[in-house]
C-alpha cells in the first residue's frame, strides 16, 4: 500500500500534458511494434551555410580511439559501440552527444555514426538527438563541411525528434528539444522545425526562467547549461539573417536575466555552489559563459535573489549561500534533493562547508544517498528525508517552506517536511556577523535529530575544531565521500551533531 501512496504523492504534481504524452507514447510504441512502423534514417535535404562565432569548449575528449566522458574512458580498438552500456545510460547518452568533436578529421566519427544509425538505441532518443544536432551543426559550420550523407541523416534525425518531443518530461528536456529544433530550422531552412522551435522556446523560457533569472529546476549546473544553449541560439540568430532575427530580442532578454542570476549565485572565485544536481566539468564555467556573452554584446541584468529560494550573504571574510526555497519545479523535480535549509560556506575565497556534490545518475544506493537529507548541511530527523526522494529522479511528499523572515544579517524560516510523519516543524535561523555565523535549529517537539556540516577535502579535524565551538555539544566527526564531478569522489570530513529540540552552532571566521 505504501508504494501506491508514494506513487500518488508523486504523480499528483504532474501536468496533464505529462500524463497524456506518457500514455500516448507508450501506446504508440506498442502499436508501432505490432505493425512494424519504422522511421526513415535518411531524408533528402538542402542545408545552408551558417555564420557562427566561437562558442564554449566541452570537457569530453576523443584521442587514440579512446572516448573520455564523465571521467570514464573507453577504448574501442576496432568497431565503435554506440550502444556501450557498461558505464550506465548517461555515459551511453554522452557518447552520442558528440561533444568531443574538436578537429576536422573527427568528421569520420560522424560518418561511422551515420553508417550505424539504424542499430543505435539510446542515441535515437529525443534528448541525445537534440544535443547531437546542435553539436554537429556547430562542427560542420566551423570547418565548412558540406556532406550530403551527413545532412540527409541529420535531417531525418530532426524529424524523429519532432515526432518524439519530450512533453512527457517537460523542463530542461523540452527546452533542449526547442534549442536544437531552432538550429535544425536555420541549417535546413525548414519552416516546420522553426514553427515548433519558436513555440517551445517562447513558452518554456517564459515559464522556466524565474523572476530573479534562475532556471526553475534550481540547479546551478543546469542553469549554466540552459544559459549556454540560450547563448548559442543568440549566436545563431544574431549572425544569420533568416526570419528577420525575430527571436533575437526575446532570447537576449532571457540571457541577460540568466547572466544576472549566475553573477549573483557564484562565489568570488567563479565557482558555483553544488546545490541539487550540480557537478563541475559538465557545463561551461561561469567565466567562459560571461566571456561568451560579452562577445555577443549582451547586458547583464542583476536582480535580487528571490523566487529561486536561494539567498547569499557576503562579508569581507566569507560568502554563504543558503537554501530557503521549495525543492524546485513542482512537476519536474528530478534534479531536486531533500536538502531544505542546506547551505554552503566559502572562507577567504576557498570552500569550507560544502554540498556533498553529484557523482552519478545511475539509479541505486549511491544516487539515493546523494539526494538524501543526511548528505546535506541541514537537520535530519529520525533517519528520514525531509522530502521523499525516490527512484533516482522522483519526489513524493515535499517539504514546504514558510514564515520566511530575512534582513541583511539575518535569515529565518520554517519547513514542514517532518510534520506529517512526526508532527515536527523545523525552524532554522542564520545570523551573519563580520567574523562569525550563528546557526540556530529548533524543533517544536523532542526528537532524534542530527545536524550535519560537510567540509571540503582540504579541511582537517583541527580546522573544524578551531572554527566551530563544540563545547557542551554531542558530536562526531566522520568521513564521507565528496563528489565534485561525475564518477569522482574524494574523502572528506563531516561533523554530526546530535540534539533533541534546540541547537546553536557558532562558526568563528
Amino acid at each position: 500500500m505504501n508504494k501506491y501512496i508514494r506513487l500518488f504523492n508523486t504523480i499528483k504534481y504532474l501536468k496533464f500534458t505529462q500524463i497524456y504524452y506518457r500514455i500516448f507514447y507508450f501506446v504508440r510504441s506498442r502499436f508501432g511494434r505490432i505493425i512494424r512502423i519504422k522511421y526513415d534514417f535518411s531524408i533528402p535535404s538542402n542545408s545552408m551555410e551558417l555564420n557562427l562565432i566561437d562558442s564554449c569548449k566541452y570537457y569530453s575528449t576523443y584521442e587514440n580511439r579512446t572516448f573520455t566522458l564523465l571521467n570514464l574512458s573507453k577504448k574501442f580498438n576496432e568497431k565503435i559501440d554506440w550502444n556501450f552500456r557498461e558505464y550506465g545510460k548517461l555515459w551511453t547518452y554522452n557518447i552520442t552527444y558528440f561533444e568531443y568533436l574538436k578537429e576536422k578529421k573527427d568528421v569520420n566519427l560522424i560518418y561511422d555514426f551515420v553508417k550505424n544509425l539504424e542499430s543505435v538505441k539510446d542515441g535515437l532518443e529525443p534528448f541525445p538527438i537534440s544535443l547531437r544536432g546542435i553539436n554537429w551543426i556547430k562542427f560542420l559550420t566551423k570547418y565548412k563541411i558540406k556532406d550530403k550523407k551527413i545532412d540527409d541523416s541529420l535531417y531525418a534525425q530532426y524529424y524523429i525528434l519532432l515526432d518524439n518531443l519530450e512533453y512527457h518530461l517537460l523542463g530542461n528536456h523540452l527546452l533542449e528539444n526547442g534549442f536544437s529544433l531552432l538550429f535544425g530550422a536555420y541549417y535546413f531552412r525548414d519552416e516546420v522545425l522553426y514553427k515548433k522551435a519558436k513555440k517551445i522556446l517562447e513558452k518554456e523560457l517564459n515559464e522556466q526562467i524565474l523572476d530573479d533569472g534562475a532556471h526553475f529546476e534550481l540547479s546551478p549546473m543546469y542553469h549554466q547549461i540552459m544559459l549556454f544553449r540560450v547563448l548559442d541560439c543568440i549566436n545563431l540568430v544574431q549572425n544569420n539573417s533568416w526570419k528577420n532575427k525575430e527571436l533575437l530580442k526575446f532570447l537576449e532578454e532571457k540571457a541577460s536575466l540568466m547572466l544576472g542570476w549566475l553573477k549573483n549565485i557564484i562565489y568570488t572565485n567563479g565557482e558555483i555552489p553544488l546545490l541539487n544536481d550540480s557537478a563541475n566539468k559538465i557545463a561551461p564555467t561561469s567565466v567562459e559563459l560571461f566571456d561568451y556573452a560579452s562577445r555577443l554584446n549582451l547586458k547583464i541584468v542583476v536582480k535580487d535573489l528571490t523566487q529561486s529560494g536561494y539567498r547569499k550573504r557576503k562579508k569581507e571574510k566569507y560568502e554563504c549561500v543558503v537554501d530557503v526555497g521549495e525543492i524546485g519545479a513542482k512537476y519536474i523535480p528530478g534534479h531536486a534533493h531533500a536538502d531544505t535549509f542546506n547551505f554552503e560556506l566559502y572562507v577567504n575565497n576557498k570552500p569550507f562547508i560544502v554540498d556533498t556534490g553529484l557523482s552519478t545518475y545511475n539509479i541505486g544506493i549511491q544516487r539515493d544517498n546523494e539526494r538524501s537529507t543526511k548528505s546535506h548541511n541541514t537537520v535530519e530527523i529520525n533517519n528520514q528525508n525531509s522530502s521523499e526522494v525516490w527512484g533516482g529522479f522522483r519526489v513524493a511528499k515535499r517539504a514546504n517552506v514558510f514564515n520566511l523572515i530575512e534582513k541583511e544579517d539575518f535569515i529565518k524560516a520554517v519547513h514542514d517536511g517532518y510534520k506529517k510523519k512526526f508532527g515536527i516543524l523545523h525552524t532554522r535561523k542564520w545570523e551573519f556577523e563580520e567574523d562569525k555565523i550563528i546557526i540556530e535549529d529548533s524543533l517544536n517537539n523532542n526528537s532524534n535529530a542530527i545536524a550535519r556540516f560537510h567540509f571540503h577535502p582540504d579541511i582537517n579535524e583541527n580546522d573544524i575544531k578551531n572554527k566551530i565551538n563544540l563545547d557542551n555539544i554531542k558530536y562526531k566527526i566522520k568521513k564521507y565521500n565528496y563528489a565534485p564531478e561525475f564518477n569522482k569522489t574524494l574523502n572528506a570530513l563531516v561533523l554530526e551533531i546530535s540534539f533533541e529540540k534546540e541547537l546553536k552552532v557558532e562558526i568563528n571566521l
